[in-house]
């Protein structure tokens, strides 16, 4: 069984930045895409970015250009560098193989306010 563990969120004003890890346990990391999803308070779970097996990056409009998805498979860990965050960011944000497949993990909560 996959384990997720998400961290490095935390509380910044607009246009701050922050650098979001994610360390997966098991060895088929490094065959499967991987990205960042993202769920907002009284909203659905979305995907943001994902990374193929390869290294290359995907993503949504909403945050093409400010955030970008990086992998190191030697650690089993994925990393989503945010900048120029917006209040729209604020949401609890989680990793999994793109398409979603493990079990969620706790996820990492970012809040962007002044």
């Amino acid at each position: 069984q996959v384990q997720l563990v998400e961290s490095g969120g935390g509380l910044v004003q607009p246009e701050g930045s922050l650098r979001l890890s994610c360390a997966a346990s098991g060895s088929i990391f490094s065959f499967s895409a991987m990205g960042w999803y993202r769920q907002a308070p009284g909203k659905q779970r979305e995907n943001i970015a994902y990374i193929s097996t390869s290294g290359t990056p995907h993503y949504a409009d909403s945050v093409k250009g400010r955030f970008t998805i990086s992998r190191d498979n030697a650690k089993n860990t994925v990393y989503l560098q945010m900048n120029s965050l917006k209040p729209e960011d604020t949401a609890v944000y989680y990793c999994n193989r793109y398409p979603a497949y493990y079990r969620w993990g706790q996820g990492t909560q970012v809040a962007v306010t002044s």
